[in-house]
């Protein structure tokens, strides 16, 4: 599948493993407004396959970037609009964003070149981020007078309000290094072949999870925030208990006992 800059493949045991790249490697994958829609319908219609029909999600990119924020032309025609056609223009990002960021299962980035502005939004709303030692990070909109500002609660939710505070304003680029300091990557690596590696990795870690097991865990991450301890207490109770009485955990239990691989998981000669 391709169109709207953006290429999907299908990989893994019966496909259940969607990557999602960003095709615009001449503008370094930058956003316009149809690459924006297009992410979001397609993760959409992501989050409506069923457990036994996708498990993992890889976002990457073509080219020598990974993501490099906004495209200029699609800039260029913002600052012709008025402020209710940008608000219009903001929405549409942030309802993207909010796709990506409520996909049901595993999102991993691998992130080379440079993810700036937008791009960064994207590592925001990924479970796991895993980049190339290179790579350049950047909340840059403010030396072109604008903010990060649709990108900011994930952002905030991902690294903290001290990380956002330092770096939002000033616009200043850093590396891979700091970006794992602040919890925006979760693991560096040496090259283009170790980061395949290292994406290939976090697939196998989803595969090896149960199914329904993998998508009630990072459910449960944004079902309690906000919530009181009381709340989040009876929440996490019946949450784990649905879970324990399922045909899944039975299985995942039987297979621990008897020492062999859930039926699950892939075995590991076939990936």
């Amino acid at each position: 599948m391709a169109g709207g800059g953006l290429r999907i493949e299908r990989t893994g045991p019966d496909g259940t493993v969607a990557r999602v790249t960003l095709a615009r490697p001449v503008v370094h994958n930058a956003f316009d407004a149809t690459l924006i829609a297009t992410l979001r319908t397609t993760f959409a219609a992501l989050a409506r396959e069923g457990p036994t029909q996708l498990r993992a999600v890889v976002l990457a990119g073509d080219g020598a970037s990974f993501c490099a924020g906004a495209d200029i032309d699609w800039m260029r025609a913002a600052l012709a609009l008025d402020t209710e056609g940008n608000e219009q223009d903001a929405m549409a990002m942030a309802d993207m964003f909010e796709a990506l960021d409520t996909c049901p299962v595993p999102l991993i980035a691998r992130v080379h070149g440079a993810a700036l502005g937008g791009g960064m939004g994207l590592c925001a709303v990924s479970d796991i981020v895993i980049a190339e030692s290179g790579a350049r990070f950047g909340f840059t909109e403010t030396r072109l007078g604008i903010l990060p500002s649709v990108i900011s609660p994930f952002v905030i939710a991902k690294i903290g309000e001290t990380h956002a505070r330092a770096l939002f304003p000033g616009g200043r680029r850093f590396d891979a290094t700091r970006a794992a300091r602040i919890g925006l990557v979760h693991e560096i690596v040496e090259g283009e072949a170790a980061l395949d590696a290292a994406v290939e990795a976090a697939v196998a870690d989803a595969l090896a999870a149960g199914p329904t097991a993998a998508r009630a865990a990072k459910a449960i991450v944004r079902e309690v925030r906000g919530l009181g301890h009381g709340s989040a207490k009876w929440h996490t109770a019946r949450v784990i208990a649905r879970q324990r009485t399922s045909q899944e955990a039975q299985e995942g239990f039987r297979a621990f006992m008897e020492k062999r691989r859930p039926a699950w998981a892939p075995d590991p000669d076939e990936t």
